[in-house]
């Protein structure tokens, strides 16, 4: 596996983990900082299964990272994912931004080719 669809696959599993409302409510739950797992379900009127489901998908993405300590599981929010998905939503924005821009001048330039040129050439074919 390469390099670029390493960080591809990183990329799909953090788009795919932001996906679910749940989950990204989970990361604003965790990002003040360690939160353990019955922390996070209580106030979410799911069960702790489903809640620990999330979880390990934003573990899965990178996003988390889980603590131990006894019994007690403690959930930390990881940045570097994140950092990541907003470079590539950034440089597509930039690229997107600048060839609207340049589509948006060519149709405000008037045309180098007349309509007659462009019916007679019509005609020719």
């Amino acid at each position: 596996m390469t390099t670029g669809s390493k960080s591809a696959e990183r990329l799909d599993r953090v788009f795919a983990a932001l996906s679910d409302p749940t989950r990204r409510a989970l990361l604003e739950s965790v990002r003040e900082g360690e939160s353990t797992v019955g922390e996070l379900a209580a106030p979410r009127a799911m069960s702790l299964p489903a809640v620990s489901k999330h979880l390990r998908v934003l573990e899965q993405a990178g996003l988390l990272e889980r603590r131990v300590e006894g019994r007690t599981h403690y959930l930390r929010f990881q940045p570097e994912p994140l950092a990541e998905a907003v470079d590539w939503v950034e440089r597509q924005r930039r690229f997107w931004e600048g060839s609207l821009e340049r589509l948006a001048r060519s149709l405000e330039e008037p045309s180098e080719i007349s309509p007659e040129k462009t019916n007679s050439k019509r005609k020719k074919n």
